[in-house]
């Protein structure tokens, strides 16, 4: 008969271990010395018949996060190349006292088949009764580190209900003071002034070229490109709506989603642009969205797509027809008489005691906001300046050679000429609507001479006005509804100079 093969009691004997000893500080002062804790763990490792292959010394380091630290990535990469199988130390606190990282590392060392061996506790995951025990513990990580997400997404709905911040920086053009938000001094003229160059050129590309060439920068200095610029024109907090706990994040290293609509929370703000015109500018965005088609050139007529049937449809003209048709319910209007009704209705308006106070109020609100501009590439300028002098004398004490100092100095130099080509056209801009006489009467005389004006305008002339001022004409069978935004100033919308003396 075979004789029963006898267990091999000794099959660990050789088994490469490491020492991990984590002592604070504070613990080092009462007397739990390091030295301690190395020699306990290697006297257990001698009597289970373990080779001690490396020790990891965190001494001094606190519990509270340990997985960044050098030694515990030294640590883990030899657990990973198989030079180690276990790790030994005295107790569970001190491999870590953050119960994620815990977690963390008994999930590591179980798909690499290596074993935590904690002495206080009398755990070795290397017996069962070991690894129950350790499953227990992160069962309990488990459903703390969960009830800890709970909790601080709960936190972050109520913040965000009560307009406080969430962390993280206010957007380009804002500031957060205290838990307000509110314009940001330099950057609010410029985010402005997106808005007003995509209105007026349609293009992204185009936005972010005009605002580089003119020295402005992004808040960490670097140029505008046509995805920041989309994405700021989109943003709502713009126009004086705040949105907030509207994303989530799918995990380290993975990207944003929305959360559904109903989580969203919306605050007002000081708002640095109309709401009319950051809707122009979504519409345009939106209307391109999913296409990669450039926009095309503007229409020939001068209200199409303003003017709308009362039934909803937008009118237009065919090539059959001189007038604007609705092609669902056949209704129509010349184009001579809408256009001869829409001058009329203009002349009104601007002549209007209300409009003309508007206009005054909206004119010294666009001094003060073209100052600021001027001031913040001022500053920008200063700042270039500073900048390339310790570019100067980081080369003259020969901390950098030559082509370091061509490679730091060029693109200051650059953005120096175009800061300073732009500080004249913006100084002559608010010197141009200061000496614009901001008067009732002046106003007055400018809308006579746009009345006037209007049958020697191109169309193109027209169209600008007619966009600039038209929100959206209703054509019913009985009556013509114009719906007028805002009056920006005459200079902008006809370039009158050009028209008379042209």
């Amino acid at each position: 008969m075979q004789a029963m093969k006898t267990p091999d009691l000794n099959k660990e004997n050789g088994k490469p271990v490491g020492i991990w000893i984590r002592v604070s500080t504070e613990d080092q002062a009462q007397g739990d010395s390091p030295q301690h804790h190395e020699a306990r763990a290697r006297h257990y490792a001698a009597a289970k018949g373990w080779t001690v292959k490396e020790v990891y010394d965190l001494a001094g380091v606190s519990g509270k996060s340990v997985m960044e630290h050098p030694e515990t990535k030294r640590m883990l990469g030899d657990v990973q190349k198989g030079r180690i199988t276990a790790l030994v130390f005295s107790k569970l606190a001190r491999l870590t006292r953050n119960a994620r990282e815990l977690m963390d590392f008994a999930d590591i060392f179980r798909e690499r088949n290596a074993d935590l061996i904690s002495l206080q506790e009398n755990l070795d995951t290397s017996t069962p009764s070991g690894r129950l025990f350790f499953n227990m513990v992160s069962i309990m990580a488990q459903w703390e580190r969960e009830e800890i997400t709970d909790r601080v997404k709960a936190s972050v709905a109520i913040r965000a209900k009560l307009g406080k911040p969430l962390g993280g920086k206010a957007p380009y053009g804002y500031v957060w003071q205290g838990n307000d938000m509110v314009p940001h001094s330099e950057e609010a003229p410029v985010r402005k002034l997106m808005y007003e160059l995509f209105a007026e050129h349609r293009r992204k590309k185009a936005v972010a070229r005009i605002l580089n060439e003119r020295g402005f920068r992004t808040r960490n200095g670097s140029k505008f490109s046509d995805t920041t610029i989309t994405r700021l024109l989109q943003d709502p907090t713009a126009k004086g709506v705040r949105r907030s706990n509207y994303t989530r994040s799918n995990g380290e290293g993975k990207t944003w989603v929305l959360k559904p609509e109903h989580e969203w929370v919306f605050h007002e703000v000081p708002a640095i642009v109309s709401e009319e015109l950051w809707d122009q500018c979504n519409a345009l965005l939106e209307g391109r969205k999913g296409t990669r088609q450039k926009p095309g050139k503007r229409p020939v007529h001068l209200f199409a797509g303003i003017v709308v049937c009362e039934c909803g449809q937008k009118m237009y003209v065919p090539s059959s027809t001189p007038k604007y048709v609705c092609a669902k319910c056949r209704n129509r209007i010349p184009i001579v008489d809408l256009e001869a009704i829409f001058l009329e209705e203009l002349k009104n308006y601007l002549l209007s005691p209300e409009q003309i106070g508007e206009y005054l109020a909206a004119a010294h609100s666009t001094i003060d906001e073209k100052a600021h501009l001027l001031e913040t590439l001022t500053k920008e300028l200063e700042h270039v300046k500073a900048e390339a002098d310790r570019v100067f004398r980081l080369y003259m004490d020969e901390k950098i050679d030559g082509d370091g100092f061509k490679q730091r100095n060029d693109p200051l130099s650059a953005r120096r000429k175009q800061i300073e080509e732009e500080i004249p056209k913006a100084e002559a801009e608010v010197s141009l609507l200061k000496i614009d006489g901001l008067s009732s009467e002046y106003i007055r005389e400018e809308a006579a001479d746009l009345h006037s004006s209007w049958p020697s305008m191109t169309t193109d002339e027209k169209r600008r006005i007619v966009e600039l001022l038209a929100k959206r004409i209703t054509i019913s069978k009985d009556e013509i509804d114009i719906s007028l935004c805002y009056l920006p100033s005459f200079r902008e919308t006809t370039n009158r100079q050009h028209i008379l003396k042209g």
